[in-house]
């Protein structure tokens, strides 16, 4: 049986290491493509896509995969986006009930528009500086995540922001460190930096200027 949180399935979800082992549950892209979003067609690099074998880590990002608007995604420091594996099974659920989608219908890796689908690290235990090293390359973490229309679009229901404020299940950004490599399944290790900003507590402090705005 899977671990709880864990992504099932077919592909390179199906040889992940043993539960409490930080590493990549599922490595995915996507190229920028129009959505059909309240009756207008909108650019979005949101969709992305499970995919195996090694992947090339460049400055910008991985290989094969594209953002649409660069000023909210993208560039040298979001360069990659990840998300905790462990939260999929509330969005799940919360989609069953929004009738966004079937009872135990299966979110596919990579559905919150994440590049590194991960398990065994959440935000409440990342801050701004920590480096993921992997074997291949080191990606440094940036900030997090802030969620648009489209993330409600792709939800299939109007209050996925708001839920994602409320929990603070953001995921984050990272710039890359060291170009390389990564591949689904990879284990990894954090590299603490100066942990004066955690990316849960900025999400927040962001959000509530946003309100104020």
């Amino acid at each position: 049986a899977s671990p709880e949180g864990s992504l099932s399935g077919g592909g390179a979800a199906a040889r992940l290491p043993a539960a409490g082992l930080m590493h990549i549950a599922s490595l995915n892209v996507g190229a920028a493509r129009a959505l059909e979003i309240d009756g207008r067609s909108v650019a979005s690099g949101i969709v992305k896509r499970a995919v195996e074998g090694e992947v090339a880590v460049k400055p910008l990002g991985l290989a094969g995969d594209e953002q649409a608007d660069l000023s909210v995604h993208g560039g040298l420091a979001k360069a990659v986006y990840a998300y905790p594996a462990e939260h999929y099974p509330f969005w799940q659920t919360v989609r069953a009930q929004a009738r966004a989608a079937g009872w135990g219908e299966p979110l596919p890796p990579g559905f919150l528009g994440e590049n590194l689908t991960l398990e065994g690290l959440l935000e409440k235990d990342v801050c701004v500086g920590d480096v993921l090293r992997f074997a291949g390359c080191e990606l440094a973490v940036s900030e997090p995540r802030f969620p648009c229309f489209k993330f409600n679009a792709v939800m299939g229901f109007a209050q996925a922001s708001k839920l994602m404020f409320a929990n603070g299940w953001c995921g984050f950004y990272l710039s890359v460190r060291a170009p390389g490599t990564l591949r689904a399944g990879e284990l990894f290790e954090v590299i603490h930096g100066p942990r004066e900003v955690g990316i849960v507590e900025l999400f927040r402090s962001r959000a509530a200027l946003r309100k104020q705005g």
